[in-house]
């Protein structure tokens, strides 16, 4: 009987939705989620576990805070271009963008003349200017797509000639080979593991070569008895050669001199490059192309690019990244050790007010994602107890547990996150 008035207690499903609070949750989350939510608070008191005067209350606490299930998250790694963390962190400037871009835009328009227009103007228009040696330039989803198309336009049913130390496993289980072969290229392996020279892509040169492929192996370093040819030398075969540089290094940069950038990849005599844009660009996530106006060209028209094509919020957020102020992954990778132990050393003091065990202690932090492999950015974390890694990702702040200590490098986090770092472990 107890539970037959618990249940005729409980308030109808329309009677919780009128609830102000849920009206305004429904606006931005969508009804379903906010009607499963009140579901739920609703059997909760049929069960007894709350009063039915408390169905609405429960229903908006449990209400998710936005309509995704993606969730921000602190980036204390002391990985710049974490892959797993979504890569490169985008500017204020970028979000505008994407904002700006999320209703009906100009993207394939001419406002002026009122006829369909070049897709992506802006953001090409902005590529070109940052990249003026390339004869033209294009975009599609993501770098590997980039490689495709320009492995599928120029080479299906063609020889590529690659070095066999340059033949890498891009993450996830795909490799290079398997990637390029998809598109019905053939692959000529030349060189060792270890040692490549210049003569052993000349003798592999056939009738049915289409390009020479060079690939910077950006996830791993070899030292010791090693060889590569540069681009320049391969220029010299009388081929396209075609550059995969993979973290979208635009220009020469002295804090990382080692890496490729597509300037002078093409100043050397690259046919095409091809890069990401969500790596060391700092941008959202895309293929650049950049390269010889009549290849770019042939890349452009091929059937494949229908598919590879960027939606606008990619082109808005990529001609943002190009023309807007410097990007969060620049500004942690210029980000002064000094300024860093500052930081830690005053995290540490307010930690210990708090009761809270904590040191300041100098690490190192390093590129990722693929890019600049083996180079090192001095640094500085807050070094806690290991035990408090997991509460902490529970509250969205990422670290690592090194040695048997958990350190918060702050050199991915913004100065203005400190504050909630130094809560978030207080809560933890």
């Amino acid at each position: 009987m107890e539970r037959e008035d618990r249940r005729r207690d409980v308030p109808r499903t329309d009677v919780v939705l009128a609830d102000p609070r849920l009206v305004t949750a429904t606006s931005v989350l969508g009804r379903a989620t906010v009607k499963s939510a009140v579901a739920m608070a609703q059997e909760r008191a049929r069960r007894g576990e709350i009063p039915p005067d408390a169905v609405a209350d429960t229903a908006v606490a449990a209400l998710p805070s936005r309509a995704t299930t993606l969730t921000p998250v602190i980036n204390a790694t002391g990985v710049v271009l974490h892959t797993n963390l979504g890569r490169a962190a985008l500017s204020a400037s970028v979000v505008d963008a994407l904002g700006a871009a999320a209703g009906h835009t100009d993207v394939e328009f001419d406002l002026a003349t009122g006829n369909r227009a070049r897709r992506g103007r802006g953001t090409l228009d902005a590529l070109a200017a940052a990249v003026p040696d390339a004869g033209a330039v294009h975009v599609v989803n993501n770098g590997a797509a980039a490689l495709v198309l320009a492995a599928t336009a120029l080479a299906a049913g063609r020889q590529i000639v690659v070095s066999r130390g340059e033949l890498i496993e891009i993450g996830d289980g795909f490799r290079l080979p398997d990637l390029l072969q998809s598109t019905g290229a053939r692959l000529c392996e030349v060189g060792t593991t270890n040692r490549t020279a210049l003569r052993d892509y000349e003798q592999a040169i056939a009738q049915d070569t289409a390009f020479l492929l060079k690939v910077h192996p950006a996830n791993f370093v070899m030292r010791g008895f090693t060889s590569s040819v540069p681009t320049r030398d391969l220029a010299t075969l009388g081929l396209p050669v075609v550059v995969d540089i993979g973290s979208g290094l635009l220009a020469p940069e002295p804090l990382l001199p080692e890496e490729p950038d597509a300037t002078t990849a093409l100043r050397d005599g690259a046919a095409l490059v091809t890069a990401s844009g969500d790596k060391l660009l700092g941008g959202p996530q895309a293929g650049l192309l950049l390269g010889r106006a009549e290849l770019v060209e042939r890349l452009r028209r091929h059937p494949l690019a229908r598919a590879l094509r960027v939606d606008k919020l990619t082109l808005a957020g990529l001609e943002a990244t190009l023309r807007g102020p410097e990007s969060p992954t620049w500004q942690a990778l210029r980000r002064d050790p000094r300024e860093l132990r500052e930081r830690a050393e005053g995290m540490r003091d307010r930690l210990r007010d708090h009761g809270i065990a904590a040191e300041a202690v100098e690490t190192v932090s390093v590129v990722g994602g693929g890019g600049a492999p083996g180079v090192e950015l001095p640094s500085w974390a807050v070094s806690l107890d290991p035990a408090l890694a997991e509460p902490l990702r529970a509250k969205a702040v990422v670290g690592r547990v090194e040695r048997g200590r958990l350190l918060l490098d702050l050199r991915c986090v913004p100065p203005d996150r400190d504050g909630d770092v130094c809560a978030a472990v207080r809560e933890a």
